[in-house]
């Protein structure tokens, strides 16, 4: 959630309404503020963990300044008493301890200014019970994992649908890693127990991008694939599902099938096949596809590649929203966000993988270990390779 620096939306007459976490926050500043000694006892929590920019000055304040010698015969009301009624305290009693809330009011202002000497009054009075903290602290840093979890989703999601950048899926699978160490740092600090996974609803898919140009490039790879089979060996890591038509995941399953089969391939024998597997659908008239797979244009490997290219994006997108959903879901606890994370990355993995194989460059021959024959006529000329999708 965003940060207020208006410390009247942090108190108990805060008009929004506040989820459990920020009820912990302000339950562990009202302990360490009436008990400053059991800051020790506070792990895996910074600043940045609380919600609101008042919340985190004053937990800076404590965390900066020396906490004062406890006293014996103050406790939890006590405290609160000594705040509240600072005139009518007796000289001495608790004066230390005034003295340590009164750096803490100063310091924290230098990060939330408005913030007084009320407003600790109420953090003090939030608390129930000071020796919980550990378990208030808990709470805010399981609520901490998730918005930092949420963020890292949505960059994903939106580097995924980001059209200005020069090499969009290097950029995608950079944010994809970073979303990755996330969840492995919320799993190290939060060890597994047994439970379900997420039972959060999935988002639905998107539909691939590229609308009739995408289209377009797929009917050119389905033709040029159907009058050079061959080529087919060379793209095993495209499949059905890059393809943003149903018809054409089919007849790429029809062709990819024949090939297999070392049955003959040509728009006739894939119609049929198609036909057999229904994958032809709704299609009203069979000359249309017969008409887009006889007209082969370009290289086959490139128009797969721009194909999978598309599918990344939109694979890592979805799962970007599937973490987001799991994020917004506040059941969810640490552990079942990070299997139910994991599990949405490893769709994105499957899909990484096919895309190395279809970038990286091709593995030449072994080299010989005897020398080559002496040639009598001139050296044979090589093709120069096909110029590559731009990543």
């Amino acid at each position: 959630m965003p940060r207020t620096t208006h410390p009247h939306k942090d108190g108990p007459g805060a008009s929004a309404p506040s989820p459990p976490g920020y009820f912990a926050e302000q339950a562990l500043l009202g302990a360490l503020l009436s008990e400053p000694h059991r800051l020790p006892d506070i792990t895996g929590i910074e600043p940045d963990a609380f919600t609101t920019a008042v919340h985190a000055a004053v937990f800076a304040a404590v965390q900066a300044l020396p906490a004062p010698a406890p006293v014996e015969t103050a406790d939890h009301a006590a405290a609160v008493a000594a705040l509240r009624a600072r005139p009518a305290t007796r000289p001495g009693e608790h004066a230390e301890h005034i003295a340590w809330l009164g750096k803490v009011l100063t310091a924290a202002r230098e990060r939330a200014r408005g913030l007084t000497a009320a407003h600790l009054h109420a953090l003090i009075s939030a608390c129930p019970t000071p020796r919980h903290t550990p378990a208030y602290a808990r709470i805010i840093a399981a609520e901490h994992a998730r918005r930092r979890l949420h963020k890292a989703a949505q960059r994903l999601t939106h580097t995924a649908r980001d059209t200005s950048l020069p090499h969009p899926v290097p950029s995608t699978l950079a944010e994809a890693d970073a979303l990755s160490s996330v969840v492995d740092g919320i799993a190290a600090a939060f060890p597994p127990h047994s439970g379900s996974p997420p039972r959060t609803p999935t988002p639905p898919h998107d539909a691939l991008p590229g609308g009739e140009q995408a289209a377009q490039e797929e009917r050119l790879l389905l033709a040029t694939a159907t009058a050079r089979p061959a080529e087919i060996e060379q793209m095993r890591w495209l499949t059905g599902e890059d393809f943003t038509l149903p018809l054409h995941a089919g007849l790429w399953q029809c062709l990819t099938t024949l090939v297999h089969r070392r049955a003959p391939v040509d728009p006739v024998t894939v119609l049929w096949q198609a036909q057999q597997h229904g994958a032809l659908g709704n299609t009203p008239d069979a000359r249309e596809v017969l008409g887009f797979l006889a007209k082969p244009d370009v290289s086959a490997p490139y128009l797969a590649e721009r194909i999978l290219h598309r599918s990344v994006l939109a694979t890592a997108h979805h799962v970007g929203r599937r973490i987001e959903a799991f994020t917004d879901d506040p059941a969810n606890s640490p552990y079942q966000l990070v299997v139910g994370s994991r599990r949405a990355l490893a769709e994105l993995t499957a899909i990484r993988t096919r895309w190395q194989q279809a970038t990286s460059p091709a593995t030449g021959p072994p080299p010989r270990t005897t020398p080559p024959a002496r040639r009598t006529g001139p050296a044979p000329t090589t093709a120069a390779p096909a110029g590559r999708l731009t990543r």
